[in-house]
């Protein structure tokens, strides 16, 4: 089985609030990655929050195979955030595709390509990369151990940048989705889904 992840527990610093929240297209900003996760095939979805995490909780709609994780440590950063989720995996699990909650843009087809490319090479890290860079990535369980101990804001890059051989590209079309950071970034459409 394959796990999704979305990682929405930050506080939004540079947004100046909880950022999950913001409306786009009449939706939470956080439910647009939930909800590509929802579409793709993954047999499991954990949401972590940490900053204002009833009201993001509540915000949401998980589907069946969804549930909420909190992270208390969540002001340690992204990291803590993922290290909460893949403790929280289901043991079937073999790999996660981890999406971040201010990433409106990822699609579901760019998610089934993540987990098609794990599925023909086994590779630990399968990372899209668009036209524009990076995007990202899916993290299987050989390398949970290793990246639930990470630190501080930089999520699972540290464990890419150090064993490059892990990784295997998978390139898609388009440019790289943007996150937001501050209300400006907040596309005036809804992203379009695939």
């Amino acid at each position: 089985m394959i796990s999704g992840v979305v990682l929405a527990a930050g506080e939004g610093r540079r947004f100046g609030g909880t950022k999950q929240l913001a409306m786009v297209g009449g939706k939470p900003l956080a439910q647009y990655a939930l909800d590509a996760l929802a579409a793709a095939d993954v047999g499991e979805i954990l949401v972590v929050t940490g900053h204002d995490a009833d009201a993001v909780e509540d915000a949401l709609t998980l589907p069946a195979i969804g549930r909420f994780v909190r992270n208390p440590g969540y002001r340690d950063g992204q990291s803590a955030s993922l290290a909460v989720a893949l403790h929280a995996i289901a043991d079937d699990s073999e790999a996660a595709v981890v999406l971040m909650a201010d990433q409106p843009g990822v699609s579901t087809e760019a998610i089934d390509a993540l987990i098609g490319g794990f599925r023909r090479t086994r590779q630990p890290i399968v990372r899209l990369i668009y036209d524009g860079g990076p995007g990202p990535a899916l993290l299987s369980r050989e390398i949970y151990a290793e990246a639930g101990h990470l630190h501080g804001d930089t999520g699972a890059r540290v464990v890419m940048a150090s064993h490059p051989e892990w990784i295997h590209e998978v390139r898609v079309m388009g440019a790289a989705p943007r996150d937001v950071d501050e209300p400006a970034d907040l596309p005036v459409e809804p992203p379009a889904r695939t």
